[in-house]
């Protein structure tokens, strides 16, 4: 765990003695927009024209941010236009470390040992969190973004005149958009950064005003799925997505590994069933790796473990029946 001052990498935690003990994550720095024209995006900052292998992903198996941009990449068809290198899951005084001679965990565009310094290639005086994900452009040699939730919006539909890119599947329909963004805005605060508002915080009083909003939020999410299959509508969209990457390492990591364990995911009888739901879904579980998550957590994070061990358990079979189907269609009907 670290970051860059000014072009130079130290090694540093999180300084929550300025916050009352409160976790507060940095906000992404990068935040341009890969679009079907090359125009500016939402943003408003510049835009990338959406190109076939022009843009890379870094990434790392283990971290829940990157890994809504490769089940994006995986359901949208884009394997074939964006390419990705991965990170080894253990990020220690160097930060997120590529391995040589590893074939999982190499850098394959600039063969870089470390990821912060993709970072300093585009900025070297940098300052700030080294995160993935990071969308690179190979074609200016730049960062488009380092921000999840725009990555995702354009993978979502700047690549759909691609050949082979899934156009019908649209995560962010207009018609939903509204409500889409209530549900996301919730379940980022209390639940996505919650597990980590509890996990990293440093006072009893921050650590328990986390824990209460993020078991308030999963009572009302398991509430919401008895009813309908999906978090909106009758169709998956952006907010389960952004959803599953939490609820899939909940029971392995959060529970135990950021105290937050007044129930696991496997004790809340609807939010089960819509975890394996989705998991079950064509190809959502090749952008799953448990063993990558458990090592990252538990051995990088010595600040919270400092033995490094990792847990054998718990036992996970997110291949189960779930039993939603009646209530609401699969993906792509």
């Amino acid at each position: 765990m670290g970051l860059l001052v000014d072009g130079k990498w130290q090694d540093r935690w999180y300084d929550t003695g300025k916050t009352g003990g409160k976790f507060e994550r940095e906000a992404a720095r990068f935040r341009n927009w890969v679009t079907a024209d090359g125009r500016a995006g939402e943003s408003g900052e510049s835009g990338f024209r959406a190109e076939s292998g022009r843009y890379h992903l870094y990434v790392a198996m283990a971290c829940p941010w990157a890994h809504r941009t490769l089940i994006f990449r995986k359901l949208k068809g884009l394997e074939d236009h964006v390419s990705v290198s991965v990170v080894h899951p253990d990020m220690l005084e160097n930060g997120w470390e590529f391995v040589p001679g590893d074939a999982l965990h190499r850098d394959h565009l600039y063969g870089f040992r470390y990821l912060h310094q993709v970072y300093t290639r585009v900025a070297p005086d940098y300052t700030g969190r080294v995160t993935v994900p990071i969308l690179w452009d190979k074609q200016r040699e730049t960062i488009v973004s380092n921000e999840s939730s725009e990555i995702i919006r354009m993978f979502n539909r700047a690549f759909d005149d691609l050949p082979g890119v899934r156009s019908e599947l649209d995560f962010y329909p207009e018609s939903l958009r509204a409500e889409i963004d209530e549900v996301n805005e919730r379940v980022y605060q209390a639940v996505n950064n919650g597990v980590y508002r509890a996990g990293f915080a440093t006072s009893q009083e921050a650590y328990e005003t986390a824990f209460d909003q993020l078991f308030e939020s999963l009572d009302w999410l398991d509430r919401r799925l008895a009813k309908q299959r999906y978090l909106v509508a009758n169709r998956p969209t952006e907010a389960d997505w952004r959803l599953f990457t939490t609820l899939i390492r909940f029971d392995a990591v959060y529970y135990s590994h950021f105290k937050c364990n007044q129930q696991r995911i496997a004790d809340y009888p609807h939010l089960s069933d819509y975890l394996r739901d989705l998991y079950q879904v064509p190809g959502v579980a090749d952008t799953v790796d448990v063993d990558q998550i458990k090592r990252h957590y538990y051995v990088s994070q010595r600040t919270i473990n400092p033995t490094q061990i990792v847990p054998v358990g718990p036992r996970l079979d997110f291949n189960a029946l779930h039993g939603r189907r009646s209530l609401g269609p699969d993906l792509g009907q």
